[in-house]
C-alpha cells in the first residue's frame, strides 16, 4: 500500500498539523516503510503459532499473599468527621 502525498496532506489537516509539503513528502516516506513491513509481517505464514503476551518465556516471582500491616480501621474510624455502621460519609457533591 502506498499513501499518496495527498492523503498525508488530509490527515496532517485533520490533526490540525500545520507542515509543509517538504515535510509531508518525508512523514509520507516513511508511512509507506511501515505500511511494507506491515506487508511483510502479514505475508509470514503463522499457523499454527499461538500468540504470546511476551517475546521469551518469563514468568514474575510472586511473594506470599500474607498481610504485613496491623489493622488500623477502628484508628481511623475514630477520627473521620462522620461515620455510620463502619462506612465513612460523605457530604453530596452532585446534586
Amino acid at each position: 500500500m502506498s499513501l499518496p502525498l495527498s492523503e498525508v496532506m488530509r490527515i496532517a489537516a485533520l490533526a490540525r498539523i500545520a507542515v509543509s509539503e517538504a515535510e509531508a513528502e518525508a512523514v509520507r516516506g516513511q508511512l509507506n516503510g511501515i505500511f511494507a513491513m506491515i506487508a511483510r509481517m502479514n505475508a509470514v505464514d503463522t499457523t499454527g503459532v499461538e500468540p504470546m503476551a511476551h517475546v521469551r518465556d518469563v514468568t514474575l516471582r510472586l511473594r506470599e499473599d500474607i498481610v504485613t500491616e496491623a489493622d488500623r480501621h477502628a484508628a481511623f474510624q475514630a477520627i473521620a468527621p462522620q461515620v455510620e455502621d463502619g462506612l465513612y460519609l460523605v457530604p453530596k457533591v452532585i446534586e
